[in-house]
């Protein structure tokens, strides 16, 4: 597979929800210990969004850094669309039942399937691994401050308990400080590879388009089922 290829794979394990929950910003690290908890408390919460988003991949062993960039809508739990300005016309759908993978960037004549029981809940909401009882299954550690698209944020180090299976060997996750959400994450996988999204503009629980949800191969594209 192609460069561009692997940026669209890698945002499909990367994209996320988070809600809006409270206006008190962090000031002490008790207080930023706190905001982890709301972040968790809001995800649960949330049942769409809509986003624009920038990833930069930066791999060591090639000295190789791609960028990519976007726009995405989600409905929770298993339903996900992925637009990419940049390669411009490759697509990611969730349909519910499977992952479909577009890119006429790279592949013009090819559709990857996917079952989505086969790529698991986290292909579609990355957040799920961040926020589903981190304090349970990571070592966490207050990073400090940053300002992310012009948003005052709070930062975390997540490294698994359990590194057996582990889907990455460190996360950071910078909160909003307003309103607890992601607004950017950077991971360090198995490999060494590291991948930073960053959302540009982020909504949740707005309207999103059913049809964005439904994909169909183009006439004499080849459909290859994994």
């Amino acid at each position: 597979m192609t460069r561009r290829g692997l940026m669209a794979v890698a945002l499909t394990a990367a994209l996320l929800g988070t809600t809006a929950v409270s206006d008190a910003r962090p000031t002490t690290r008790a207080a930023q210990g706190d905001l982890l908890d709301r972040a968790v408390a809001g995800w649960a919460k949330v049942k769409t969004a809509r986003a624009t988003f920038e990833q930069t991949i930066n791999n060591p062993l090639t000295g190789r850094t791609l960028t990519a960039s976007g726009e995405y809508q989600q409905e929770r739990p298993a339903k996900l669309a992925v637009h990419f300005a940049d390669p411009a016309n490759d697509r990611i759908v969730a349909d519910g039942k499977f992952v479909w993978l577009y890119l006429p960037s790279t592949a013009p004549d090819q559709v990857i399937k996917t079952p989505q029981s086969a790529a698991g809940t986290g292909t579609v909401d990355l957040t799920a691994q961040f926020l589903t009882a981190p304090r349970t299954k990571y070592n966490i550690e207050a990073v400090g401050a940053q300002t992310v698209s012009g948003r005052a944020t709070h930062g975390f180090n997540l490294v698994p308990k359990n590194t057996s299976g582990a889907a990455f060997l460190k996360a950071t996750v910078w909160i909003d400080d307003d309103d607890a959400t992601i607004r950017q994450f950077e991971v360090t996988d198995q490999s060494g590879v590291q991948r930073k999204v960053r959302l540009t503009s982020f909504k949740t629980n707005v309207p999103v388009d059913a049809k964005a949800f439904v994909f169909t191969p183009p006439a004499g594209v080849r459909v290859v089922a994994r």
